[in-house]
């Protein structure tokens, strides 16, 4: 079988085989691993996941910093997150993502600003805690309203050793407000998934279990107080939860990391639920409150209208008849909008076949959005999952689809290039590479400048942002590169 044939049937399982020969005998024997297509009623996706990426092959996975400065902590938007190193890692992750929130920037909002201590060869040489400490202090007088500041660690400050958390403590100490060392180095770990690991560790320690759940706080607590935990407000998303899930008669009495604040994760303890969106990201957290304070957890889906219905039922039938019928109340509200959503867009999607290749949720929480409108899923895979999202994953895609993780640029595009999906859902690293091989393309990180996409009116858009990208008129006036060859053959005769 060649790549380059014209639009023949393509069996998953030979296709991984033929990618795997342009490999080294020992790293196909590796990649062979991170690569399957899943069997009837399979359980898992079969596939090996969080391990080092092969050197000398193009990986997009994130770094810890990546992990912790980009998902956790930075959206935290009444605090100051400094970049602790060179100035090159801040600026690439500034306003690298769209959480929104709610505030003044640069009075008491502080998530689209870049700080960071800029280091230098003397800083390498001699340490960065003096200029760690110093452009703290500058911190408290240039934005006196900032409720704190976080310590987000670079490469060079694990290699150098310089001691944040004795800075930390001693300008908290100095300023009356926290300072949160994050021992977040890039290089630590095999992706950014432990960066989400070491930032929900030093939420643990640095403020959750510092909080009493038991003392008096300025509301009265009630039987239905939940968090939104994992939701990064990427478009909006995390307002369109917060909207079902206060519909349906809960009260959030925290949400965070998008529009989060350092009041709410010290709430977070007094919660009934925590409401989990991106398990990925914060199911460490969860687990440590269901623990030590008791506080059960619950994972749920907002993107499409067969999982927003299902989510509301579960998280409901955590609550008493009341929540419950309150629940059913809103899906029936809904139901209307849903189906005119599908009637308009699904004739114009219906059988459009679907590659995906995220990092956290998506990869998944997407699926049945695009089954809702008669899209098919052909391929899915994770930058930096683990054994267990694969789990959740099987649940969701059908016998025959390609499984792939952390899948390499090469791999990447010799999938697209065999299988020509209608549409490629992926990263901005990946976006221009799909859109010159002539596939249409959207961002699934930062929902390509658009979005809300969970919740009712989030699907309304994810449908119209998919169609446009499909049934855009431009791919008729460019040709991928499969389809170039021939005219060049024809011209030569």
């Amino acid at each position: 079988m060649s790549l380059a044939e014209d639009m023949k049937p393509v069996d998953p399982k030979d296709l991984i085989a033929e990618v795997l020969e342009a490999y080294p005998e020992k790293s196909a024997k590796k990649r062979a691993k991170h690569l399957n297509v899943i069997a009837e009623g399979a359980s898992d996706c079969g596939v090996k996941s969080n391990v080092k990426s092969l050197p000398g092959v193009m990986t997009v996975r994130g770094c810890a910093y990546a992990g912790s400065k980009g998902v956790v902590w930075g959206p935290i938007k009444d605090m100051v997150h400094i970049s602790h190193g060179p100035v090159g890692c801040g600026h690439y992750s500034w306003a690298g993502r769209r959480n929104y929130y709610v505030g003044a920037t640069g009075i008491d909002t502080f998530g689209t600003m870049q700080f960071t201590t800029d280091f230098q060869e003397k800083d390498i040489v001699f340490g960065g805690d003096k200029k760690l400490a110093k452009t703290i202090d500058e911190i408290n007088e240039l934005f006196p309203l900032a409720r704190g500041t976080s310590v987000q660690s670079e490469c060079p400050v694990g290699l150098i050793g310089d001691d944040i958390e004795a800075v930390s403590r001693k300008k908290a100490d100095e300023h009356g407000k926290p300072v949160v060392p994050v021992r977040c180095e890039g290089f630590r770990g095999v992706s950014q998934s432990l960066g989400h690991h070491i930032a929900n560790d030093v939420i643990r320690d640095w403020i959750i279990d510092k909080v009493d759940p038991s003392n008096e706080t300025a509301w009265e607590s009630t039987p239905y107080d939940v968090t939104i935990i994992g939701d990064y407000n990427i478009g909006g998303d995390a307002w369109s939860s917060r909207i079902l899930i206060e519909e349906i008669g809960l009260r959030v009495i925290a949400q965070w990391s998008g529009d989060g604040t350092l009041a709410e994760l010290e709430n977070t303890p007094r919660a009934k639920v925590n409401l989990i969106h991106c398990y990925r990201s914060m199911n460490y957290i969860a687990r440590h409150m269901e623990e030590k304070f008791g506080i059960p957890w619950h994972e749920y889906n907002f993107f499409g209208p067969s999982q927003i219905a299902a989510s509301l039922r579960k998280i409901a039938a955590l609550f008493d008849e009341t929540i419950q019928a309150k629940a059913e109340a809103v899906i029936a509200k809904y139901t209307a909008l849903s189906e005119a959503v599908i009637a308009k867009y699904k004739p114009r999607l219906a059988g459009k076949k679907v590659m995906l290749y995220v990092g956290g949720l998506r990869s998944r929480h997407t699926v049945d959005a695009y089954h809702d409108l008669g899209m098919e899923v052909v391929g899915t895979g994770y930058e930096f999952a683990h054994n267990d999202d694969y789990q959740r994953t099987a649940q969701h895609v059908k016998e025959g689809t390609l499984i792939y993780d952390d899948v390499t640029a090469y791999e990447f595009e010799k999938f697209a290039e065999a299988i020509r999906p209608d549409l490629v859902a992926s990263g901005i690293k990946e976006k221009y590479v799909f859109q010159k091989m002539g596939l249409p393309f959207r961002q699934m990180h930062s929902w390509d400048y658009s979005g809300p996409y969970h919740g009712y009116d989030g699907f309304a858009i994810f449908a119209r942002d998919m169609d446009m990208a499909i049934n855009n008129p431009v791919w008729k006036l460019t040709q991928a590169p499969w389809e170039t060859a021939a005219p060049v053959a024809d011209a030569a005769e």
